[in-house]
């Protein structure tokens, strides 16, 4: 799991850590739909802004650039299936295919705004817990009739638990595929097939013994969550992620 710390919970006081989770909720929210919508200018300073907190959290560089070492595989997809299918003026030709100069930036562009997606995402997972994530969403989903709100909060949480596990239970079937020699196969669907059945073979297997774990314990619904109190360091922070959001508009 050392390796995957980058996807659980450190504790800490960072700022990231002092604000209440509801207002890390919206700022998740504005910040991923608002980088959407970016250009380089603007996808700069998010960058900055956000790789700047995670250092801040106590995160090293190295320790973000492990988080990313399998999205850097889907961005890759990404940027040249952009590359090849956008029309423009060719860079590269070979017979029938060619990338071209806006299918580079289009690629380029989009694997980008991906990233300050992810940053976004993985600075909330770090520096917030499990249980005070439960209770945010079941207090955003309250007002809401008929929405079971308890179930749907638990699942978030266990969602937010499971992710260090998949990770790390693709890390162990990578190193029994590399004991077993599977990595000298040339063949990347082969190999693909034996990394993503075993895993998810693995990651289903895990998910039932938990289900059974929480039936033996009497696990319940109603379970008393940590309190949440907004200050006034939660409205200062909100101000200056509306301001950010708008200037990265403005860009």
């Amino acid at each position: 799991m050392a390796e995957l710390s980058a996807f659980n919970f450190r504790p800490g006081s960072s700022v990231l850590h002092g604000l209440d989770v509801r207002f890390k909720l919206i700022f998740l929210v504005l910040i991923s739909v608002t980088s959407l919508k970016s250009y380089p200018v603007s996808l700069s300073v998010l960058t900055l802004v956000l790789v700047a907190l995670l250092l801040h959290a106590q995160l090293s560089l190295k320790s973000i650039l492990r988080a990313f070492r399998y999205i850097f595989v889907l961005l890759g997809f990404i940027f040249f299936a952009r590359a090849l299918f956008t029309p423009g003026s060719a860079v590269i030709e070979f017979k029938a295919v060619s990338m071209t100069r806006e299918g580079f930036y289009d690629g380029a562009l989009i694997c980008w705004r991906l990233v300050i997606v992810v940053l976004t995402g993985l600075a909330f997972v770090l520096t917030t817990r499990p249980s005070e994530i439960k209770a945010a969403v079941e207090w955003l989903l309250n007002p809401f009739p008929f929405i079971p709100s308890k179930r749907i909060a638990t699942m978030m949480s266990l969602v937010v638990r499971f992710i260090p596990v998949i990770f790390d239970q693709a890390r162990e079937t990578v190193d029994a595929q590399r004991a077993r020699g599977v990595e000298n196969r040339k063949n990347p669907v082969y190999r693909l097939r034996k990394l993503g059945i075993p895993l998810m073979r693995r990651t289903f297997e895990r998910a039932d013994k938990l289900a059974v774990a929480m039936e033996a314990r009497c696990y319940s619904e109603n379970r008393t969550d940590p309190g949440l109190c907004a200050r006034l360091r939660d409205w200062a922070a909100l101000f200056v992620v509306v301001c950010l959001c708008m200037f990265i508009v403005v860009c």
